[in-house]
């Protein structure tokens, strides 16, 4: 099967890999990360996702908290986002994600993030590993990435 890799809205890599394969029943994504590599854009804040996913992840209107906390909680949202992208157009859904792998510059950036995760898997969550690391390409903003794997029966 030919992952889509240009479809707009999932997972974009960086470099010459696929976004996605599959692998019998299995679908593996690659580590996803807060950047549109088309618009050469990573994702800094609250107003670099929609309104109303910047509300419902905790969007306060305090300059100093929205500061603090909104690089990590907007690119939790973006990564999980394009997660749930990429999986409907491999043709399944997040309940289908059994195991992420999520890697952080700063562990204690994980709070923030386990909130905002909970919105796409409010039911069972899937199996995880956490690691700190001490760098993420392409730049010391991206906080965060996560790659996942499905079981999607045929």
């Amino acid at each position: 099967m030919t992952e889509p890799t240009s479809t707009p809205g999932i997972a974009q890599p960086l470099a010459r890999y696929s976004a996605w394969r599959r692998a019998g029943d299995f679908v593996f994504l690659s580590g996803v990360i807060a950047v549109d590599p088309a618009a050469a854009r990573i994702v800094r804040g609250y107003a670099d996702i929609p309104e109303a996913a910047a509300t419902l992840i905790g969007k306060s209107g305090e300059f100093s908290t929205d500061l603090r906390e909104g690089p990590i909680l907007a690119q939790s949202w973006y990564v999980l986002d394009r997660i749930r992208q990429t999986m409907e157009a491999a043709g399944g859904k997040m309940s289908d994600v059994f195991k992420l792998v999520q890697y952080f510059r700063d562990l204690d950036h994980f709070p923030h993030y386990s909130r905002v995760r909970k919105l796409f898997f409010p039911g069972e969550p899937p199996a995880s590993t956490v690691v700190e690391v001490s760098a993420m390409l392409p730049s010391d903003e991206i906080l965060i990435e996560v790659e996942a794997t499905a079981y999607l029966p045929r």
